[in-house]
């Protein structure tokens, strides 16, 4: 649905206060332009885009022990891979990619039903744990904690994403009793007892980690789960604690952070907030303006790093040749060198089809280095002619869950069945509505 920018800015901030946004001029642009509105995927989008989701759903199968269904947080995809170490939050996004599988034949039913099955059986029983909380980082063989990982409030959250998603997929007695014990178990009030404000972790050591969810990121989901338990649920102030900062880029309006732009996706992935909003925002319609920011930013750059136009952008959290990196913009944060990050792109698909179908096209058509077995590697700089050698669960998840809801709305409409989830969008106050559309 169009919206034109002060239509779009109404919807998303119609209740937000006047306070001043933070201002981030651009370099180029001189008159603000409505964002591109959404398009329906062509069949050759359509084929596209399942060849990719086929290759995300092999690196969460092959990169998976089939005993203990933990999955790689990332692989080697130019030589023998012998890592051990698996992420909980690969792992949510992996059961949810086995949800998709399924659906799409990648995967026979008995397979998928029995990869799931396992996989839950062994989070629930042997997984270490604290206080429902799962250590961020394990081996993949045995689940045991490895390097001294904290257990991570967000990053459990992702896990149960996964872990709600088959339930409600899967419709079967055994899968659905350990979805429900595996959330139930969760102690959100534990993590809340003397804040509104999340922590990010604890450890054994050290206790707490200092610092909170307590700025516009991928914590949405966090406290909506929490919101959502009926075990152990958040206060309902928890939801009102976080700050909203208003930023502004080319005459448009958003909430947004210091941050990378996975933090307008990974909520998003599971929790439908397509004409809904709280007393803030629609947050849909702030992602789809928050993307086509970055599309811009990106295009402004072109100045420095000539690689960077319309058909080629996109800056995430993501590998580099200096290692990883947590960069984007704007403002800009990181030290940009004209990488180019495929999750970029692909874990905005829905906010915008045609802006991001046209640099998903261009680096697979034009830079064959950057397509591998699991589909993109996580990142590549085509002026240095620099490919990652590695593929990352999060990112090749993150684009493979918004790919398909970018083509059926699969994830979300089964998500979205979860009492859990429905609670706890109650709980924080959104209301369904009907967006303004151009020209009305």
């Amino acid at each position: 649905m169009s919206l034109g920018i002060p239509l779009a800015q109404a919807a998303v901030f119609s209740l937000l206060s006047d306070a001043a946004p933070m201002q981030v001029k651009p370099e180029q642009h001189t008159r603000p332009a409505p964002p591109p509105a959404p398009t329906t995927l062509s069949p050759r989008d359509e084929e596209f885009l399942n060849e990719l989701e086929h290759a995300s759903f092999l690196f969460f199968w092959e990169q998976g022990n089939p005993y203990t269904g933990l999955i790689k947080d990332r692989c080697n995809v130019r030589a023998a891979d012998s890592s051990v170490a698996a992420s909980i939050a690969s792992t949510g996004f992996g059961l949810t990619a086995i949800c998709i599988a399924e659906k799409r034949g990648f995967v026979s039913h008995a397979d998928a039903r029995l990869r799931v099955l396992q996989a839950l059986s062994f989070i629930w029983h042997k997984l270490p744990t604290h206080r429902g909380f799962f250590y961020h980082f394990a081996n993949i063989n045995t689940g045991e904690r490895i390097w001294d990982s904290e257990a991570s409030s967000v990053d459990t959250a992702m896990l149960l994403c996964g872990v709600l998603t088959c339930r409600q997929h899967f419709h079967e007695k055994d899968i659905d009793d350990l979805a429900h014990a595996i959330f139930d178990r969760v102690d959100w009030t534990w993590l809340s007892e003397d804040t509104a404000l999340l922590s990010q972790g604890w450890t054994p050591e050290f206790g707490f980690i200092p610092s909170r969810w307590d700025l516009y990121s991928e914590l949405m989901m966090m406290y909506l789960l929490g919101l959502g338990s009926s075990s152990h649920p958040l206060r309902s102030e928890t939801w009102f604690a976080w700050k909203r900062t208003v930023f502004e880029y080319d005459g448009l309006r958003y909430i947004g952070s210091f941050a990378p732009l996975f933090v307008h996706q990974y909520s998003q992935a599971w929790f439908d907030f397509r004409q809904k909003k709280d007393q803030y925002a629609d947050y849909f319609q702030n992602s789809v303006i928050a993307t086509d920011v970055h599309r811009r930013f990106c295009i402004d750059l072109n100045r420095q790093f000539r690689d960077y136009s319309d058909a080629l952008w996109g800056i995430t959290a993501s590998d580099s040749e200096r290692g990883y990196i947590v960069w984007g913009g704007p403002p800009a944060m990181g030290p940009i060198d004209g990488t180019v990050a495929p999750a970029a792109a692909g874990g905005s698909l829905p906010f915008l089809p045609e802006a991001t179908m046209r640099v998903l096209r261009t680096i697979h058509d034009r830079y064959p280095k950057a397509w591998c077995r699991y589909g993109f590697v996580d990142a590549f700089n085509p002026l240095t002619d620099w490919y990652d050698t590695d593929v990352l669960g999060i990112d090749t998840g993150i684009t493979m869950l918004m790919a398909e809801n970018a083509r059926t709305n699969f994830v979300w409409d089964t998500f979205m069945k979860n009492p859990e989830a429905q609670r706890g969008m109650a709980n924080a106050g959104f209301k369904p509505y009907q967006p303004e559309t151009k020209g009305t």
